[in-house]
């Protein structure tokens, strides 16, 4: 063991070796030792300051750049934080937008299956997208709102018309009454305004025709006056419209859909009288269309054109007649129209009695499809009440129609408005439209040719509205046909119709005919007053159009155009 060793175990500190001269501070190259200068207190105090204070500058740099950049990342994280709460509110909104819209959808039940489910699933995938975007970078995130909100308004537009496709259908369908309108006339230039001021009258009555319903609006004015008024019973219409123009009677009480026979009777009746009172009583229609599978079973329609100002249901004259068979299996339409003076029997009504085709719709639209059924020896199940004046509404949303046209002719002005119609295609607006399938005073054939063009304009629309214009114009199209439309066929069976369409896609043959007949004047059941104007069946060609309905409801195609 060494010395310095044994030092080092005995816990002393070993003997320093004297450093070489010249080697210290006090030294000099000379090797001569040199006074050591002492530094002051305040000198040595400013040292260590100045020391302080620049480590104090260093530190106090770096603690500044550091809260800096944590300051920095924490307001980026609360952005980040807030946009990503945003964009889960505005996904959230749209997963809402998208449930309501399917929704609409499945009340709707218009779209095959195959139809909901792959809607369903892509609406599905663009929420999925929208809601992963907000995860990842800030400009997939915004680009992902903006997408969003977009999407959401699309649907939100959607359900509107949605619900208010399924409501106009719902108020157009299920047709079960009636409406029949009973009036109190006067002479134009009598005084009274009101039933009150005509309470000390004596009344024209009838009970021949609609007799409990001359007696109910008796009743009614009675308990509103609070006294009975005084009547003069007639055995006719005529009898009695007779009596108020000889000023034998103060007013009459008839249905105000007769006012159309009057007017054929009297000249200038409408403006020569003026209404009162008016009594509407409501009454059943006979369901016949609850058992019918729309979606393979051949059925018919009955489309009854009508002119009123008043609910749809209301009982009137019937201007257009037209038979639609439809065949949903062999996509056979055919159309018959039949002129609205045809001289024919009103089962249940006229008691054997002939009277005119347009009559029937008086007694109620049942009448005129019993009328024509026993016509054509066929069975109609359903009706479609159109108010014709919506016909400009519904064409103008279709964008117009192409009618074929057989003849060139001019429109009168008695049509609503004068139309250069040429042979062949036409483009026609509402109004040209209207004024095409009500002339027959230039077009020859007169009521015959018209109930052609009739045929003509409905098929042009059938086409437009199995196209995609159908689309475009569905706003217009709805506004029109709600209060202008009525049918007993049932929300259901419109909407296996419609899906049933939309799932087979395939087009339709539509053939179009029209019963002939020949003009004669004869007395009729609802006016036996004065003869008027009716048309004599042709049994030939009622005997053809017999045959082409079997042809239909057999599955047969028949010679006629298609849709595309």
């Amino acid at each position: 063991m060494s010395q310095r060793d044994d030092i080092q175990r005995r816990g002393k500190k070993p003997a320093q070796r004297r450093k070489p001269s010249g080697s210290g501070p006090g030294s000099s190259a000379s090797g001569r030792k040199q006074p050591v200068k002492k530094r002051s207190s305040s000198q040595s105090a400013y040292g260590r300051g100045a020391r302080s204070t620049e480590y104090g500058r260093a530190k106090s740099g770096n603690s500044g750049r550091g809260r800096k950049n944590s300051g920095a990342v924490y307001e980026e994280r609360h952005e980040n934080k807030i946009s990503r709460n945003v964009g889960l509110v505005i996904a959230v909104i749209q997963l809402i937008a998208t449930i309501v819209f399917m929704a609409g959808l499945f009340v709707l039940n218009m779209l095959p299956n195959s139809y909901l489910g792959a809607i369903g699933i892509l609406l599905f995938l663009f929420w999925l997208i929208i809601l992963v975007s907000q995860f990842f970078s800030k400009k997939n995130a915004i680009t992902g709102k903006i997408i969003s909100v977009f999407i959401t308004i699309i649907l939100i537009i959607g359900s509107y018309f949605l619900f208010k496709t399924s409501g106009t259908i719902s108020n157009i369908s299920g047709g079960d009454y009636e409406l029949d309108n009973i009036v109190v006339a006067v002479m134009t230039d009598d005084p009274a305004e009101s039933i009150q001021d005509a309470a000390d009258y004596t009344f024209g009555v009838q009970y021949s025709m609609n007799g409990d319903q001359i007696t109910q609006t008796v009743e009614a004015i009675n308990s509103e006056l609070g006294s009975d008024i005084a009547t003069e019973e007639y055995d006719s219409l005529a009898e009695q419209a007779q009596a108020l123009h000889n000023g034998e009677v103060d007013a009459i009480i008839y249905n105000e859909g007769y006012t159309g026979i009057l007017e054929e009777a009297f000249e200038g009746y409408s403006q020569n009288t003026k209404i009162i009172y008016s009594h509407s009583i409501r009454s059943e229609v006979e369901d016949q269309s609850v058992d019918v599978a729309v979606q393979d079973e051949t059925f018919s329609v009955y489309i009854s054109g009508i002119d009123v100002f008043g609910p749809i249901e209301t009982n009137s004259r019937s201007d257009v007649n037209i038979i639609a068979v439809v065949n949903p299996v062999s996509h056979q339409i055919l159309l018959v129209t039949t002129p609205r003076d045809y001289y024919v029997e009103i089962p249940g009504v006229s008691g054997g009695q002939k009277d005119k085709l347009t009559h029937a719709g008086i007694y109620g639209v049942d009448a005129s499809m019993s009328t024509l059924e026993q016509l054509y020896d066929t069975e109609i199940q359903f009706y479609a009440r159109v108010n014709f004046t919506s016909l400009i509404e519904i064409v103008d949303a279709l964008g117009g129609v192409d009618v074929e046209s057989e003849y060139a002719f001019t429109t009168s002005g008695d049509s609503g408005r004068v139309v250069n119609v040429v042979q062949g295609t036409n483009h026609f607006n509402g109004e040209e439209a209207l004024a095409f399938s009500r002339e027959r005073q230039n077009v020859p054939g007169g009521d015959n040719q018209r109930g052609k063009d009739q045929q003509a304009v409905i098929t042009a629309m059938i086409k437009k509205m199995v196209s995609p214009a159908i689309l475009t114009g569905a706003n217009g199209i709805l506004n029109s046909v709600s209060g202008n439309v009525e049918t007993n066929m049932s929300e259901s069976q419109i909407q296996e119709l419609i899906k049933t369409q939309l799932s087979d896609g395939v087009s339709w043959n539509i053939t179009s005919m029209a019963a002939e007949g020949t003009g004669d004047s004869q007395y009729c059941y609802s006016y036996s007053g004065a003869p008027l104007y009716v048309m004599q069946p042709d049994q030939a060609s009622v005997d053809a159009i017999k045959e082409a309905i079997d042809k239909v409801e057999n599955g047969d195609t028949l010679e006629g155009t298609a849709t595309e």
